[in-house]
């Protein structure tokens, strides 16, 4: 009996394009679980491409189950650092050629379409908005967008309807007046 491996991991990641714009973040990871050791490996793989050889990962472990000390990338080992005082929606790496690269960390649990908007916020150039700030920024828009989900339900349920359809087609920004109909 022949042992098959699992494929690898594949990294969900957005990356600042390169430009002389420097901003907080340098993009945003969604990792697919809470596992530093399965989860950092391709994350680092697709990094180092650009920033060279990874050394060193610092996160804060209020948003990791385990913090492994080492983690074994391709070639390689990587050492892993916490520190409390660092923002937990943020994960910096550090290499020996670029210095370093600050990611936005987006739970795994979170909805695609609100990963899809921290991932293309976090790799704007140029941005002053930090992790913690993208972070609370989504949790509000994602708030505001079930409570209008919430309102539109109700209006369904409560007796209102939608809106009636036009009674002339749009063609560009006229109206054409039908066959049958005196244009006022």
């Amino acid at each position: 009996m022949t042992a098959t491996l699992a494929p690898p991991l594949s990294a969900r990641l957005s990356r600042t394009p390169e430009t002389t714009l420097v901003g907080q973040l340098d993009g945003a990871w969604w990792p697919e679980s809470r596992d530093l050791e399965a989860e950092l490996p391709p994350l680092i793989d697709a990094l180092e491409g650009r920033f060279g050889r990874i050394t060193r990962v610092m996160v804060n472990p209020t948003r990791w189950s385990v913090v492994p000390h080492k983690v074994a990338a391709t070639g390689h080992i990587v050492h892993v650092g916490w520190f409390t005082e660092q923002d937990p929606d943020k994960m910096i790496l550090l290499s020996y050629t670029v210095s370093r690269c600050d990611l936005l960390v987006i739970p795994p649990e979170t909805e695609p379409a609100a990963a899809a908007r921290l991932m293309a916020a976090a790799a704007t150039p140029g941005s002053i908005l930090t992790a913690g700030v993208l972070m609370s920024d989504e949790t509000a828009t994602g708030r505001r967008m079930r409570d209008a989900r919430s309102s539109e339900d109700a209006w369904e349920t409560d007796g209102g309807s939608a809106r009636p359809p036009l009674r002339h087609p749009v063609v560009g920004a006229r109206m054409i007046a039908m066959p049958g109909n005196p244009r006022r």
